[in-house]
């Protein structure tokens, strides 16, 4: 069975996430930052009078941030609350089969967290990763 997978690119990487935990797409306009909120959160921001979290999608993957906040963000809802992943640019919605993370695929840090499979995109084989997985885990 397929189901609809939202592709999306970061830091120049292919991702897909699964529309149903996208709740919509939205241009980013001033973000306020948060003091002593972890590195991943780039502030707060209000979108359609409501105020979500912005997450900075690649430093919660890892990545080197290079500079440039990206504008574009996939909304989606966690435990009642809102939050704006940051996304370099986004494709169309299309159905995919998704397919187990092989043995051979290694996924480190927080790729290893968020990653739940695989998709056959044009050829290439897409990520797929669980947004919820890269918020920031409040200390114990």
């Amino acid at each position: 069975m397929n189901d609809l997978y939202l592709i999306a690119h970061v830091a120049g990487r292919t991702v897909a996430i699964e529309s149903a935990s996208v709740e919509s797409v939205v241009d980013i306009g001033p973000v306020t930052p948060v003091p002593r909120a972890a590195d991943t959160v780039r502030g707060l921001a209000t979108l359609r009078s409501r105020v979500v979290t912005v997450i900075d999608t690649q430093a919660a993957l890892g990545i080197e941030p290079d500079g440039d906040m990206a504008r574009r963000a996939i909304v989606t809802q966690v435990e009642g609350h809102h939050y704006a992943f940051l996304v370099d640019t986004l494709d169309d919605v299309a159905p995919f089969a998704v397919q187990p993370l092989a043995g051979a695929v290694v996924l480190e840090g927080a790729w290893a967290r968020a990653g739940r499979g695989l998709i056959e995109r044009d050829g290439e084989p897409v990520l797929v990763i669980d947004l919820a997985c890269l918020l920031p885990v409040a200390a114990e």
